[in-house]
């Protein structure tokens, strides 16, 4: 799997990686949300059993190996200038225009 990543969004998800080490994890969460389930980047410390590397450039990507049907082999993801979250979209489908970060490492 693999996701190209605009500038300004790998500007912005290497900021919010920071200092720490850690890895962005591509996310379908479904608790909690009221709906059939929404994605999200969640910025975790380390890979969990069954975390699949996603090829990204230069920021460390993962995904549930279990979550993986979820995804296309190949995707975009971008941000806008205007707001806070990212566009994740394929060549054949648009997953969302309002994916959210999430840091769960411990402080």
């Amino acid at each position: 799997m693999n996701i190209q990543i605009s500038p300004l969004a790998e500007q912005r998800l290497t900021q919010i990686l920071g200092d720490q080490p850690g890895y962005i994890k591509l996310f379908y969460d479904t608790e909690g949300c009221g709906c059939d389930g929404i994605t999200v980047l969640k910025i975790v410390n380390a890979p969990d059993n069954g975390d699949i590397e996603v090829q990204a450039g230069s920021l460390p990507f993962l995904v549930s190996g279990q979550q993986a049907i979820y995804f296309e082999e190949s995707m975009r993801l971008d941000a806008d200038e205007k707001f806070p979250s990212y566009k994740l979209s394929s060549d054949s489908t648009f997953y969302s225009n309002n994916v959210k970060t999430r840091d769960v490492r411990p402080s």
